[in-house]
């Protein structure tokens, strides 16, 4: 498959479909920690049932901790949003934290290429583009930019590195895409959190809160004891084998956030 690219230089964006990026695939960068990468996926499962309104940014501050980002944040399509200010930047972390509610136009935009391609893409943002936008920001050298969509409501999540040619790797890609499903979830779930304060008062929400307390427990239940027994040096599995492991119980959490997104609007998640 040829790899899709906008070479935008007169604009400063270069995006590329990863789906046929074959240097992309080739990269081998990072050997993970994987109790750490359980207790970032512990805080975040658990920031959906503790503290929901905090989810996108508890979703940023994970992006950068699990894949050694600089940047992070998620982007959304601004309702009614002229094309001067199409874009919001709803949560950022990192060297980008500053940027926290910015709007960026319809074009140039490497977030509405890869809503069109709705596909994973490779980003990279060179000085011509804050020149054109009038901001001052550091350069984009490496990004991975991935789609979500909810309801009507689309939006992006990325990672930026501001001076690595190349830091992130399939692996990262990975991480990334449960991510994604996770910001779609979290729209999700403030909305009909939101809906339910309005229609039913504060009860009708904590039960909805408590309904997906109960259906993450067990998957998140393993995730920690397989944290604990690696910190506690109480299990014989080598790095590999709790990365499947790891790999295992995190598709399980992709499969419960996929069906969560299937709820028809307005409903709690079913027992």
């Amino acid at each position: 498959m040829s790899t899709a690219v906008s070479g935008m230089t007169d604009t400063g964006l270069e995006v590329i479909d990863l789906s046929g990026d074959s240097s992309f695939a080739a990269r081998r960068l990072h050997e993970r920690d994987v109790a750490s990468q359980m207790m970032g996926m512990d805080r975040l499962a658990r920031a959906f049932v503790d503290s929901p309104d905090t989810i996108l940014q508890e979703l940023v501050n994970a992006a950068v901790d699990l894949c050694g980002a600089d940047s992070s944040g998620i982007s959304i399509e601004t309702e009614g949003g002229r094309d001067e200010d199409f874009y919001t930047w709803v949560a950022t972390a990192g060297e980008y934290e500053g940027f926290l509610h910015a709007t960026l136009p319809r074009y140039p935009s490497a977030c509405g290429t890869c809503l069109e391609r709705g596909q994973p893409q490779l980003f990279r943002v060179t000085q011509r583009f804050f020149d054109l936008m009038g901001i001052e920001a550091p350069v984009v050298t490496d990004g991975i930019l991935l789609p979500w969509q909810v309801e009507g409501t689309r939006g992006t999540i990325w990672i930026m590195a501001h001076g690595r040619g190349e830091a992130f790797d399939a692996s990262d890609l990975k991480m990334m895409q449960v991510l994604a499903n996770f910001a779609a979830m979290g729209v999700r779930q403030q909305r009909q959190q939101k809906m339910l304060l309005e229609q039913a008062g504060a009860a009708a929400a904590a039960a909805m809160a408590n309904d997906l307390a109960h259906k993450i427990n067990n998957p998140l239940q393993s995730l920690t004891n397989i944290v604990y027994l690696a910190a506690e040096g109480e299990t014989r599995s080598d790095t590999k084998s709790l990365a499947h492991e790891m790999s295992d119980h995190l598709g399980r959490l992709s499969v419960l956030v996929g069906e969560l997104l299937t709820l028809p609007a307005g409903n709690g998640p079913r027992k």
